[in-house]
C-alpha cells in the first residue's frame, strides 16, 4: 500500500461550508459533526488563538484591552490568512479522532463569484491547516445537491443561497451553472442595516449579537399580518449609560428595505439573463431559497409577489450548503465535474 493511499486509509475526508457567519463541517460516514460559529479570539500581545467558534462568538464586543475576538472571512471571503487557517486547524483536529498521519482530503465550499486570488487563500489555508488535498465547489450547487435537486439533468435548477457575508443567485443544469449572480450582501447586511437604524433613530449603540437577535426575533421582509415589538439594551450615545428601548417589527422591515431590496433586483437581474428553454422549466419547478437569509419572514412571499414564480424554503435552509458538499465527497465519482480541482 503506497503511503497516500495508507493517508487516506487512517484520515476521514471532509466536507467544510466556511461560512462568513459560521462554518459547518461533515465528515464522511459520520454525517454533520460541528456547526460553530466562524469567530476566533487572539491574545493580542502574544497571537496565540485563545478560542475558536461558539466560545470565541460569545467574547465579541466583550473582550478586554488584550484580547481581540474577529471573525476572519468577510464578505464570503478570506480577509484575515492566518486567523482562517488557524480557525480550519482547531476545527479539523477537532472532528478528526485519530492523532496518526491524518491529512484528510478536504472540499470546501465557496461563493460562485470568488475570484482566483480568494480561491487560492482557501486552498493555501486549508493545506496550511493540514488538509492532504483541496477541491473546492460552488455554494450554489453545493446547496442544490442538498437540496436534492437534479443538477445533472437538462433541466433549469433555480437556487438563492442567502448566507451571512453573500447572497448566491444561480441556474444551474447537467452538473453546471448557466446563469450566476454573486452578490455581497447577506444576513450581516442586515444586521448592520438594524444597527445603524438603532443608532440613527434612538442614538442607541448595539452590537452585532443585540441586532442579530433582532432579525432573528422581529425582522421580516413582507408584512406578515401581525405586527410584533420587542424591548433592546444598549449605550445611550448622548448620555453615555445603558439604556432600554422598544421597537416594532414595522420598523425593523423599513430599515432591512435596503439590503432585501439588493436580493430581490439581483434574483430579477439572473431571471433576466436566463435561457427562454431553463426559464420556462423554472416556471414550472420554481425557486429553491437555501442559506440563514432565506430564514427572515415574508421573504420567499416578497419574491413570489416581485416575479410571479413559485417560491420554496429548503427544509434544512441553515445545512443545505454542508450537505450537498457531503453528498458530493461520498460520491465524488460521480460528481467530479462540479468539483474546482486542486492546483
Amino acid at each position: 500500500m503506497g503511503l497516500r493511499s495508507l493517508m487516506g486509509f487512517v484520515s476521514n475526508d471532509i466536507a467544510i461550508d466556511l461560512g462568513t457567519a459560521n462554518t459547518l463541517v461533515y465528515v464522511k460516514g459520520k454525517g454533520i459533526v460541528l456547526n460553530e460559529p466562524s469567530v476566533v479570539a487572539v491574545d493580542r500581545a502574544s497571537k496565540r488563538v485563545l478560542a475558536v467558534g461558539r466560545e470565541a462568538k460569545e467574547m465579541l464586543g466583550r473582550t478586554p484591552a488584550g484580547i481581540d475576538a474577529v471573525r476572519p472571512l468577510k464578505d464570503g471571503v478570506i480577509a484575515d490568512f492566518e486567523k482562517t487557517e488557524e480557525l480550519l486547524r482547531k476545527f479539523i483536529q477537532k472532528v478528526q479522532s485519530r492523532r496518526f498521519l491524518v491529512r484528510p482530503r478536504i472540499i470546501i465550499s465557496v461563493p460562485s463569484g470568488i475570484t482566483e486570488v480568494e480561491k487560492r487563500a482557501v486552498r493555501d489555508s486549508a493545506e496550511h491547516a493540514g488538509a492532504r488535498e483541496v477541491f473546492l465547489v460552488a455554494e450554489p450547487i453545493a446547496a442544490a445537491i442538498g437540496v436534492g435537486l437534479p443538477v445533472d439533468k437538462p433541466t433549469g435548477n433555480m437556487v438563492i443561497d442567502i448566507g451571512g457575508g453573500t447572497t448566491e443567485i444561480a441556474v444551474i443544469t447537467l452538473n453546471g451553472i448557466v446563469t450566476d449572480t454573486s452578490i455581497r450582501v447577506g444576513g450581516d447586511k442586515m444586521d448592520d442595516a438594524i444597527v445603524q437604524y438603532i443608532k440613527r433613530q434612538y442614538n442607541l449603540l448595539i452590537g452585532e449579537q443585540t441586532a442579530e437577535k433582532i432579525k432573528l426575533g422581529i425582522g421580516s421582509a413582507y408584512p406578515t399580518g401581525e405586527e410584533t415589538e420587542m424591548e433592546i439594551k444598549g449605550r445611550d450615545l448622548i448620555g453615555g449609560i445603558p439604556k432600554t428601548i422598544r421597537v416594532t417589527s414595522k420598523e425593523i422591515r423599513e430599515c432591512l428595505q435596503e439590503p432585501v431590496s439588493a436580493i430581490v433586483e439581483a434574483v430579477k437581474e439572473s431571471l433576466e439573463k436566463t435561457p427562454p428553454e431553463l426559464a420556462s422549466d423554472i416556471v414550472d419547478r420554481g425557486i429553491v431559497m437555501t442559506g440563514g437569509g432565506s430564514l427572515l419572514r415574508g421573504l420567499g412571499d416578497l419574491l413570489h409577489s416581485q416575479t410571479h414564480l413559485p417560491i420554496r424554503v429548503a427544509e434544512d435552509a441553515l445545512l443545505c450548503v454542508v450537505l450537498g458538499s457531503g453528498k458530493i465527497l461520498d460520491e465524488i465519482g460521480i460528481y467530479a465535474e462540479v468539483l474546482m480541482a486542486s492546483t
